[in-house]
């Protein structure tokens, strides 16, 4: 099973008059509301400095309004150097958007400390689709951790919310009951294959199939090479894996995936199901943003045929 590429790649390219989004544009979330997919991307400037900004499209593919200046900026000393790689997941009627905070480590006096971590905010749906940019202030689930991708599962398992992040190698599991204090982290996926030897890493939000969870993941290989994976996990547990592909899904081949900022880098912030195609956004060598395609079908064929359960 393969992605396969829209043939109109790159769909977003950095704009050098826009200082913002001047180097390159990757990592995007992405969000199905009204018929429409709205993304949410990093934009970076030639001064290594990440904000984040955002296109419309009508049909997953062709990008129809992009927005002049960013719809989000970092905030305070903690970020910054930047908000990176952001996610998005629908809960209820809000949107709850996770991101990197790059920043320095307050406090720190001998000498400037750069550090990393998840932070959090989030919008109501009616705010975000008439572009009134009203986030709540970030707040930093595992304050000081060195720390990246958290994606929200999109509703309570067990009477709890789920939260997948990444601690290298593994991709973690933590629990909410407020989608604000979080805790029993628990290792969920860790390199199995080849492909995956040096570390794995979220992707984009858990999207609900009749079959389980469908997580798409990245994978990085000895030579540093990032791909992409996926795996199914049960709809009740999400450290019970009921399938996992032994091979990549997306790799770098074409130029603007193999050269760039970041060198053979496929990378997913992003995935929307739209009717019984899943649209997969992710960013080429670190520069681009581009999109591939699969039916949901293809994901799910390997646990309909030999009942994985």
């Amino acid at each position: 099973m393969k992605l396969r590429r829209y043939k109109g790649n790159a769909i977003l390219t950095p704009i050098e008059e826009h200082e913002w989004e001047s180097r390159a544009v990757f990592n995007c979330a992405a969000v199905y509301l009204n018929g429409k997919v709205h993304i949410v991307y990093r934009g970076m400037s030639k001064e290594d400095i990440s904000q984040l900004g955002y296109a419309v499209s009508d049909d997953g593919f062709r990008i129809r309004e992009r927005l002049v200046e960013p719809i989000y900026r970092p905030r305070g000393e903690i970020e910054k150097y930047g908000c990176e790689d952001p996610r998005i997941s629908r809960v209820g009627d809000r949107l709850y958007l996770s991101y990197t905070a790059f920043g320095e480590t307050p406090g720190m006096r001998a000498k400037v400390r750069k550090s990393i971590q998840i932070a959090m905010t989030s919008i109501t749906i009616e705010d975000f689709l008439n572009r009134k940019w009203n986030w709540t202030a970030p707040y930093y689930p595992f304050p000081g951790v060195d720390d990246k991708g958290a994606v929200i599962f999109p509703e309570k398992i067990n009477g709890r919310w789920v939260m997948y992040h990444r601690i290298p190698p593994h991709i973690w599991v933590a629990y909410s009951q407020d989608l604000r204090y979080w805790h029993n982290s628990d290792i969920a996926l860790s390199p199995r294959y080849d492909w995956e030897y040096y570390k794995v890493g979220t992707g984009a939000p858990p999207i609900k199939t009749e079959y389980g969870w469908l997580i798409i993941y990245h994978a990085v290989d000895r030579r540093l090479t990032y791909r992409l994976g996926y795996a199914i996990v049960a709809i009740d547990d999400p450290t019970r894996v009921i399938y996992r592909h032994p091979e990549p899904i997306l790799e770098p081949e074409l130029e603007f995936e193999t050269q760039g900022e970041v060198s053979n880098v496929v990378f997913t912030c992003g995935a929307v199901l739209i009717g019984d195609t899943v649209f997969v956004y992710y960013g080429g060598a670190d520069t681009v943003i581009c999109v591939a395609t699969a039916k949901l079908d293809e994901f799910l064929m390997p646990v309909k045929l030999y009942g994985i359960l």
